[in-house]
């Protein structure tokens, strides 16, 4: 069992039990055993004019909690290696809201980071900060995170004359990418650039499921700056990625999260709703390939000026900040510049095929990919899939049984070249 508490610095327990751990909102404790979660951020919002609803702002207070703990709780400490029991104290500026969505909240997390959590909302929270500024003239908000999928999403909906605000979690490898692709596209005042700032003394958990909430809160924060009634949070990912189908039966897909999952998104959609953040979460991509997106981009002369430029790889920071080639993440991405008939692929890759690489440490993506190419080929696309399409509903399944098979195809291709099939 681990046990967390997120709390301001005046709620902040004067003893802890030895099986706690703390962490204190936007102040430093500067207590041995207390982390910090986005230390000075409140104060900075403020002076930058927001003043979210006690509801956004409980939302964002709630995921850099969930995110604190993800980073603290070490999976190798449990009984398999992988599975936490999590019991986790949140401090919400108007707790009683959140408490009916709790279990709603738990089979959330659950389905994100694939734990046991259990969460108890307490008024150890801040208010929200009450800056003073006009509305931002942007229409939407979209997730920018430097990657090649944000890139084309952000194309889109410049071409399709919407003004996007775009929103960032800051990665040390992409920061200047980011800011570079939102001037591009939304030019000044039209990017925010956020980092969940949790520091604490001793080892972290390198499994990343639960830090992606913080780009959610971030997004959502910034949709409170818009003068729209119900603004959208477009989150633009492939449909292959979104779903993360399990590669080989019995295994675990070397996709590393389930944050754009539909399930997830679904799940998450009806807690904003139910406790009144008034926004609308668009997967827009969700039943297209990474292909498919590059050949359908509204605007391809500067898609094939950026596109070699963006991100994608698992392990870019293991390879000094270059693509391996090998990952599956590499793997999607140099299959979707294959199937792209606008442009070739100028990536520097660490592996520039599949066939000569050497099997780094960890699981060997190529050859489960292969392995999945050849069961969709020799026994069909739903043998591959097993249960993987059962969150959809009955009019949505044949359009993501579609986008998974077309992904597979895009691979086949991959692979097929570099000789591996």
């Amino acid at each position: 069992m681990i046990k967390v508490i997120c709390t301001s610095l005046d709620h902040l327990p004067a003893q802890l039990r030895e099986d706690e751990r703390a962490f204190t909102y936007f102040k430093s404790a500067r207590r041995d055993g207390v982390g910090t979660i986005a230390k000075s951020w409140h104060g900075s919002l403020k002076r930058k004019g927001f003043r979210p609803s006690p509801e956004t702002w409980d939302f964002v207070q709630l995921c850099l909690a969930v995110c604190a703990t993800d980073l603290c709780a070490l999976r190798s400490t449990s009984a398999d290696g992988w599975t936490r029991t999590i019991e986790l104290s949140v401090g919400l500026f108007d707790p009683m809201r959140w408490e009916p969505w709790k279990t709603e909240l738990e089979q959330l997390l659950k389905v994100l980071t694939g734990d046991y959590w259990t969460l108890t909302f307490t008024n150890a929270g801040l208010p929200p900060p009450q800056g003073r500024s006009a509305a931002k003239d942007q229409d939407c908000v979209s997730l920018l995170s430097g990657g090649l999928d944000s890139l084309i999403g952000g194309l889109d909906l410049v071409a399709q004359g919407r003004r996007p605000l775009f929103v960032s979690q800051l990665a040390h490898e992409d920061s200047q990418r980011q800011r570079d692709y939102a001037q591009l596209l939304g030019g000044a005042g039209a990017h925010y650039q956020w980092s969940h700032g949790i520091s604490f003394k001793g080892p972290r958990e390198p499994s990343t499921r639960g830090r992606s909430l913080a780009f959610y809160a971030f997004a959502v924060l910034a949709a409170s700056q818009l003068g729209v009634a119900r603004p959208t949070v477009f989150i633009p990912e492939n449909g292959f990625i979104c779903v993360n189908p399990p590669l080989v039966p019995g295994r675990v897909s070397s996709l590393s999260t389930r944050t754009t999952h539909p399930l997830f998104i679904s799940q998450l959609q009806r807690v904003l709703d139910g406790v009144g953040v008034p926004v609308q979460l668009e997967l827009p991509y969700r039943y297209k390939t990474k292909g498919q997106m590059m050949n359908e981009c509204l605007d391809q002369p500067r898609l094939l000026r950026l596109a070699s430029d963006s991100t994608s790889c698992g392990r870019f920071r293991t390879y000094n900040r270059t693509h391996c080639g090998r990952c599956v993440p590499c793997m999607i991405r140099r299959a979707a510049f294959t199937a792209w008939t606008g442009g070739a692929d100028d990536t520097e890759y660490v592996h520039p095929n599949l066939k000569t690489s050497e099997k780094s440490s960890g699981p060997d993506d190529p050859m489960a990919v292969a392995l999945a190419v050849l069961t969709a080929k020799e026994k069909g696309i739903d043998r591959l899939l097993g249960a993987s399409l059962a969150f959809a509903s009955v009019p949505e399944r044949p359009q993501y049984r579609a986008v998974l098979s077309n992904g597979i195809q895009e691979l086949e291709a991959l692979l097929t070249g570099d000789g591996l099939l």
